[in-house]
C-alpha cells in the first residue's frame, strides 16, 4: 500500500521545511510513504528548499496557474506514480501532519473513498466570528447541494483512494474543494470526515484577497458544479416557478370583474409570456438532462484513459498479456534539464 502526500505550493520557502518535518514517516497499514510538491510558479526558493529537504517528487508549473490546477496536476502525477492513497495538505503548515494517519484510516478499512479533515472551525482561534458563521453557512449549502454529510466543506486536508482520484475532474480555476464534493455526491462516492488539528496561522491566504471575493467565487463554483451534474433540477425549478407566475394573471382574468377590455389584453400577454418562458425552461431541462448523460459517457472515457495511462486498465481478452501500456510523459523544459528531479508542466 503506497501513500503519496501532495503539497501544492506557491512561494512557501518559509513554511515548507516545517510542513515537511511534521509529516509522518510510518503509518500502520502503509508500506511506502512518499512526498510530492506541486510548485505553482513560485518566484522564491521553494523548489531549491524542496530539493534540499529530499522531497521525493517535484512537479513544477511553468507559471502560476492557481490552486485548482496545482491540485489536479498533483493528483495526476500521484496516480502515475502508483499511489494507492493520496493525501492533500497545504504548504503553509495549516494542518497537523500527525493527523494524516487518522485521515487515511477510513480508506484503509474500506469504509470510504474520500476523507475530509474537519478543522472544527468553531474552535479555531484565529477565525473571526464572521468567518466562523460563513463557514457554517457555506458547509450547510454544500451539504445540501452534494448530499454529502460534512462540517468543513473547504478544508484542503483530504485523503483520496485511487478509485476516487481516477474519477475526479476539476474544471474550476479557483479551488477544487467544493467542486470535488459535488462530484463525489453525484458519483455516489463514499465520503466521510474525521476531526483534525490545525497549527497557528503563519500567513494570510493567497487564494483570495478578501472574504467577499472568496464567498462570491465559491458561490459561482457551487452553482456551476451543481449545474454540471444536476441541470434538469435547476431548469425544472425555473419552469415550475414561471408556470406558477403565469397562473396569477390567468386567475385574475377569470375572477376579477373590474378588468376592462384594455387591461385584459395586458393580462393575456403577461400570461402568455410567462407560459412561453415556462415551456422554454422545461425544454431546456430536457436538453440539459440529455447533455448530462453525454457528460457521464465522456467521464467514463476519461476514467478509462487515466486507467490506461496509469497502468490500471483491466485485462482485455483481445489484448495479449505483456503488451506495453502507454504512460503519459510530462513535457520537460530547459529548467527541468537543469533539475532532473522535477517535471515541468507548461503554463
Amino acid at each position: 500500500m503506497k501513500l503519496i502526500i501532495q503539497i501544492p505550493c506557491f512561494n512557501e520557502e518559509k513554511t515548507l521545511p516545517q510542513t515537511y518535518a511534521d509529516l509522518p514517516r510510518r503509518i500502520e497499514g502503509i508500506d511506502e510513504i512518499e512526498v510530492m510538491i506541486i510548485d505553482d510558479g513560485s518566484t522564491d526558493q521553494t523548489v531549491r528548499i524542496a530539493r534540499e529537504l529530499g522531497i521525493d517528487h517535484i512537479i513544477r508549473h511553468g507559471g502560476n496557474r492557481g490552486l485548482a490546477a496545482a491540485f489536479s496536476s498533483g493528483i495526476r502525477a500521484c496516480l502515475q506514480r502508483d499511489a494507492d492513497i493520496i493525501v492533500n495538505t497545504d504548504g503553509d503548515n495549516q494542518y497537523a501532519g500527525a493527523d494524516i494517519a487518522r485521515l487515511v484510516a477510513p480508506i484503509l478499512r474500506g469504509d470510504s473513498t474520500i476523507v475530509l479533515g474537519d478543522r472544527q472551525t468553531s474552535q479555531v482561534e484565529h477565525f473571526t466570528a464572521s468567518k466562523k458563521m460563513l463557514q457554517r453557512i457555506g458547509s450547510a449549502v454544500v451539504r445540501q447541494l452534494s448530499g454529502v454529510q460534512l462540517n468543513d466543506a473547504v478544508s484542503g486536508f483530504r485523503a483520496f483512494s485511487r478509485e476516487a482520484a481516477l474519477q475526479l475532474n476539476v474544471i474550476t480555476t479557483f479551488s477544487y474543494t467544493v467542486e470535488t464534493l459535488i462530484q463525489a455526491g453525484a458519483k455516489r462516492l463514499p465520503v466521510t470526515s474525521v476531526p483534525v488539528r490545525t497549527n497557528p496561522k503563519t500567513r494570510d491566504s493567497r487564494l483570495f484577497k478578501s472574504i467577499r471575493q472568496f464567498v462570491s467565487r465559491q458561490a459561482a463554483t457551487m452553482f456551476r458544479s451543481y449545474m454540471m451534474y444536476h441541470p434538469a433540477r435547476v431548469f425544472l425549478a425555473v419552469a415550475v416557478g414561471l408556470a406558477c407566475c403565469s397562473a396569477v394573471p390567468l386567475v385574475l382574468l377569470m375572477t376579477d370583474t373590474w378588468i376592462t377590455p384594455a387591461t385584459s389584453g395586458v393580462g393575456v400577454m403577461t400570461y402568455g409570456a410567462f407560459l412561453v418562458a415556462a415551456l422554454t425552461a422545461g425544454l431546456l431541462a430536457l436538453t440539459a438532462d440529455l447533455q448530462r448523460n453525454n457528460r457521464r459517457l465522456i467521464e467514463m472515457v476519461l476514467e478509462a484513459v487515466r486507467q490506461i495511462e496509469c497502468g490500471d486498465a483491466p485485462a482485455h481478452p483481445l489484448i495479449p498479456s505483456g503488451t506495453p501500456v502507454f504512460r503519459h510523459r510530462t513535457r520537460r523544459t530547459s529548467n527541468a534539464a537543469a533539475d532532473p528531479g522535477s517535471e515541468v508542466i507548461g503554463a
